[in-house]
């Protein structure tokens, strides 16, 4: 039997089943990473901005196609996160225009809806690389419309647009050649193959009857929509907070353990109450993923390493979190005629940035890429006639450009890609000037300074021509591997006489959570060997990820 067209029933289904098909396979497309280090998630991100699209699509009643693809972009817009995320709103914009007012799709209006995502995809991206996520949408869209043109079959066009986004992986290493000299495929392009995979198999009913617990990723949705009441969070005293370790698990079902208890979720949930509150405790008879607040998270890795093997474990403390919500909470009403918004992590990052005259900050960076929606929260909350926004990170730029497109006010990107750009481009910040001539000025001064970090590689592989070892230390300049060496100090201190020339004067280090200051002396102590003309400063910078952050000038 053909199906001629697709209604909203059918849509909603789509929607739906695409998501906890991204989020099932988010992990697998951040496993594909380029880069042996903590990059910007790619899956993640992607899996984030599906589910606020798909979040929008819920809180629809219409039962007209069109209306629901214009909730699914405008929820994917504000959930946009990273590169790969805003990319994919994008490609759900133009097909949200190409579909406003129709009640339902047939083949060729759904061809036509993905030919029209692709080129508003295109025109986003300033200058589009093949080999990506953009290629597999061409090629994927082109197999729909040539289909469309063949039959009145949906089903069959979905089915085209699918194979046609396989067909386009396979070739991405072929493309970039980065991705053949690592062995795998483009990462966002994955991504899109599992969300049009979910799209295919909603439409056809598959794996869509059975009911399934809250995956991963969903739970952690739920467990930041919990942790993100800010507005209540601050009316309580730090001291009244009962149960003050927020503590995850995910134990391994299938393990083998000594004395291994069978499962019973209601049991397992039932005993996990009675140390704490704020349980959330999902499983889907491999994995399950526990979140309570207790004052004991010890007894908590105990019990549930009687029914598996315990995989990732964390712990937060809630009385320090709440300490930092307060402090965030009393600024809030805080207004500025022009405002300068800077995305930093870390304690000592953000207070240089709060020095050069930055006035507020978005919690984010490498691997935690804030949201088009997180963006535009800031410029709110700021209460600015106009903004600056210093996103800090390559993967951080389009959801920031993103941000501004919607804003109610002026708001001007200077596009810089590390911590150590943003410190500087802020010695040009004029509030007397307009929005555009500081970007332009605030631009300039970016080049000025050769930025440098310093992190763990987390496998073994092959970058330009380096050998790179699990757990080696990295030395990435200007967003290049650069060194690779086992002991920290020495990484350090190669990375930076790499990054030196006639004209450098000024060092400064910022040492990261996992070091110290004592070997951030020591890495001058080293260079000042053989560079007594240079100056140094050391900074506690707190940041995750990196051990050091420098930067030249």
């Amino acid at each position: 039997m053909v199906l001629k067209e697709i209604d909203s029933k059918q849509f909603r289904d789509m929607v739906r089943v695409a998501t906890h098909r991204m989020g099932k396979n988010a992990e697998f497309v951040n496993s594909l990473n380029v880069f042996p280090v903590p990059d910007g998630d790619t899956g993640t991100n992607m899996n984030l901005t599906i589910e606020s699209g798909a979040k929008a699509v819920s809180e629809n009643p219409s039962d007209s196609v069109g209306d629901l693809t214009e909730s699914l972009a405008k929820g994917m817009l504000m959930g946009a996160r990273g590169n790969s995320g805003v990319i994919t709103s994008q490609l759900f914009r133009g097909i949200y225009k190409a579909t406003q007012g129709m009640k339902t799709l047939n083949a060729q209006e759904l061809a036509n809806a993905f030919t029209n995502g692709v080129a508003t995809a295109y025109k986003a991206v300033m200058k589009p690389v093949e080999g990506t996520i953009l290629t597999v949408a061409r090629v994927a869209a082109q197999e729909g419309a040539n289909k469309a043109s063949e039959t009145e079959d949906v089903e069959a066009v979905m089915k085209a647009i699918v194979e046609g986004a396989k067909k386009a992986l396979k070739t991405t290493p072929d493309l970039l050649p980065v991705l053949k000299q690592v062995g795998v495929v483009d990462s966002g392009g994955q991504g899109l193959l599992f969300i049009y995979e979910g799209f295919l198999e909603g439409l056809l009913g598959e794996n869509f009857a059975d009911q399934y617990q809250p995956d991963e990723s969903e739970m952690d949705e739920m467990i930041n929509a919990m942790h993100h009441q800010s507005s209540v969070q601050s009316q309580l005293a730090t001291e009244d907070i009962i149960n003050g370790y927020c503590t995850e698990i995910m134990v391994d079902l299938t393990a083998d353990v000594p004395d291994k208890k069978p499962f019973e979720l209601e049991e397992f949930r039932k005993h996990l109450s009675g140390l704490g509150d704020s349980l959330l405790a999902v499983s889907d008879g491999e994995v399950a993923k526990v979140h309570v607040h207790t004052e004991h998270p010890g007894e908590v890795f105990q019990y549930g390493s009687k029914f598996g093997q315990l995989g990732k474990i964390k712990i937060d403390n809630m009385r320090i979190q709440h300490e930092t919500i307060v402090e965030s909470d009393e600024d809030k009403q805080e207004t500025v005629d022009f405002a300068v918004i800077a995305v930093a992590s870390g304690n000592g990052i953000r207070k240089l940035f709060e020095s050069e005259g930055v006035n507020r900050i978005i919690s984010g960076g490498q691997t935690m890429n804030p949201s088009a929606g997180d963006i535009i929260e800031a410029i709110k909350k700021s209460g600015a006639k106009k903004a600056i926004i210093l996103p800090n990170n390559g993967n951080i730029i389009m959801a920031a450009k993103q941000a501004a497109e919607v804003s109610d006010i002026p708001v001007g990107i200077v596009p810089t890609k590390t911590i150590s750009q943003g410190l500087t481009a802020m010695l040009s910040f004029d509030p007397d000037s307009s929005v555009d001539e500081n970007v332009e000025m605030m631009t300039e001064d970016i080049d000025s300074v050769v930025s440098g970090e310093v992190t763990q590689a987390n496998r073994d592989t092959v970058i330009d021509d380096i050998e790179i070892h699990n757990n080696d230390y990295l030395g990435i300049v200007d967003g290049n591997i650069r060194v690779d060496n086992p002991d920290l100090i020495k990484a350090t201190v190669q990375m930076i006489e790499k990054m030196l020339d006639e004209d450098s004067e000024i060092i400064t280090i910022m040492y990261g959570r996992d070091s110290n200051k004592s070997e951030a002396e020591e890495v001058v102590a080293q260079l000042e060997e053989s560079h007594d003309d240079l100056e140094f400063e050391i900074h506690d910078g707190g940041q995750p990820v990196y051990n050091f952050l420098v930067s030249v000038e």
